[in-house]
């Protein structure tokens, strides 16, 4: 059990959980009925969660079969022999039943007699692709994250469709203003495996994984890190202080937050050695974690101060 554990690596929940709870927060109708969107929201959360495991467990197989990771990782699961290839296999059959029909159950819940069998097909479409998505970035023939593509994927599927179909899960409407909060959370995703791949460089590119960081080397990885970060921070500042200006409260604690953002910006410029990145990848995670569950608290009206 606890290998498997491990292996679903929980410390990347949080962040998986934030495009969830930024999206529930944009998309709150304090009008509506409130138990229908904590069990919308509930359902949602359930399913990305179930999405993120599977990505992990395909992760930790992939990385094993395509020989990114050797005997000598003793941090991963089926490379190290402590958990059979067929039976990482299973599993991650089985979350992929499971997140598809969890987030069936969540549509339908959201969406039943509101007369959106369209949008309803297109969502539970967007949920297919993001299960594909999750297998295929490291596992299977020719993966995608082998091919620097990587962050294309987690941008739209932790960014904009994660934020944006859960708020209009939540509203049963739609607003192109929230792929703004969007970018923010996959800016924040994207900087999160950049972290991971600016840290295994080395020995991805002799695996053959060619990432963006490999593609572009360490130094320029460093700048484009730094990209992530404002753009998404641009993104969300527009949509709070701008699209739906003087509506969030908090805001003081996030603020805080980029200031923290800002210094590991720095620290990870001046970083020479690849491993010393590995706790500014659990600083962002969490962060990021942190400013989505401020503006869920101050979307339902939760005191954050």
């Amino acid at each position: 059990m606890n290998d498997w554990i491990q292996a679903a690596r929980l410390r990347t929940l949080p962040l998986a959980s934030a495009c969830v709870m930024m999206g529930a927060a944009v998309g709150f109708d304090p009008t509506a009925d409130t138990g229908h969107f904590f069990e919308v929201f509930a359902g949602a959360l359930a399913t990305v969660l179930l999405l993120q495991i599977l990505s992990n467990y395909a992760n930790d197989l992939g990385d094993a079969e395509n020989g990114a990771d050797g005997p000598e990782r003793a941090d991963r699961a089926v490379a190290s022999g402590r958990i059979p290839r067929a039976a990482m296999k299973r599993a991650v059959y089985v979350l992929a039943v499971a997140a598809l029909l969890s987030g069936i159950a969540t549509v339908w819940w959201a969406l039943r007699g509101k007369g959106l069998f369209v949008p309803a097909v297109a969502v539970i479409a967007a949920g297919i692709a993001g299960i594909g998505a999750a297998y295929k970035y490291t596992a299977g023939r020719n993966p995608y994250g082998y091919r620097g593509l990587g962050d294309l994927a987690v941008m739209v599927f932790f960014g904009w469709v994660g934020v944006a179909g859960t708020a209009f899960l939540v509203s049963g409407t739609w607003a192109w203003s929230w792929l703004l909060p969007g970018t923010f959370t996959g800016a924040m995703s994207v900087a999160v495996l950049n972290l991971n791949n600016m840290r295994d460089h080395e020995r991805d590119a002799a695996a053959g994984k060619h990432t963006l960081v490999t593609r572009m080397g360490f130094a320029k990885a460093k700048g484009y890190h730094a990209a992530l970060l404002v753009a998404g921070w641009t993104a969300l500042l527009a949509f709070t202080l701008g699209v739906e200006s003087g509506q969030w409260r908090g805001m003081m604690w996030i603020a805080l937050i980029g200031l923290v953002h800002v210094k590991h910006v720095v620290e990870v410029a001046q970083t020479t050695d690849p491993l010393r990145l590995d706790p500014e990848l659990k600083r962002i995670a969490l962060s990021t974690a942190v400013v989505a569950f401020f503006l869920f608290l101050a979307a339902i009206q939760i005191p954050t101060s």
